[in-house]
C-alpha cells in the first residue's frame, strides 16, 4: 500500500492551465477526494492573475473520473471568491458520475455546468 506523498497525490490528480479568450481553462485529470484537494484547491484559489478583470474561469472536468464532497466544497468556494470579484466560474465537460455528484447535491444549479469545453466558453 502506498502513502499519502505528494508525488502519489499529483499522480491522482493534475492540472493544466491555460487561457482561451481571456478565460482561464483549469483541465483536471484524474480523481479529486480528501487526498487531492490541496492539488484542486491551488489550481483553482491560489490563482492571482490580475490582467484578467474579472477573474473568468472554466474548469474542465472531462478527465475526472471521481469526486466526492472535498470537490464540490472547493468548487463552492471558488465559484464564491470568482463571483465576489465580479468573476465567474462554470463547469465543463463533466464525466457522467462526476455530473450525478454535481446535480445530487444541487451545485449544478449554482455554477454553470455545460456539456463541453467550448459551450462553458462561449455561454
Amino acid at each position: 500500500m502506498t502513502g499519502n506523498t505528494e508525488a502519489d497525490r499529483s499522480q491522482r490528480l493534475s492540472a493544466a492551465h491555460r487561457t482561451v479568450d481571456g478565460v482561464h481553462v483549469v483541465a483536471l485529470r484524474g480523481e479529486i477526494d480528501h487526498t487531492t484537494k490541496d492539488l484542486l484547491q491551488a489550481a483553482l484559489l491560489d490563482q492571482d492573475d490580475p490582467s484578467s478583470e474579472p477573474p473568468r474561469v472554466v474548469v474542465d472536468l472531462e478527465g475526472v473520473t471521481f469526486m466526492d464532497s472535498s470537490g464540490i466544497n472547493i468548487l463552492i468556494s471558488a465559484n464564491r471568491r470568482l463571483t465576489e470579484a465580479h468573476g465567474w466560474l462554470r463547469i465543463a465537460a463533466a464525466q457522467q458520475a462526476v455530473q450525478r455528484v454535481l446535480s445530487l447535491v444541487g451545485l449544478d444549479t449554482v455554477i454553470g455546468c455545460h456539456p463541453t469545453l467550448e459551450q462553458a466558453l462561449h455561454h
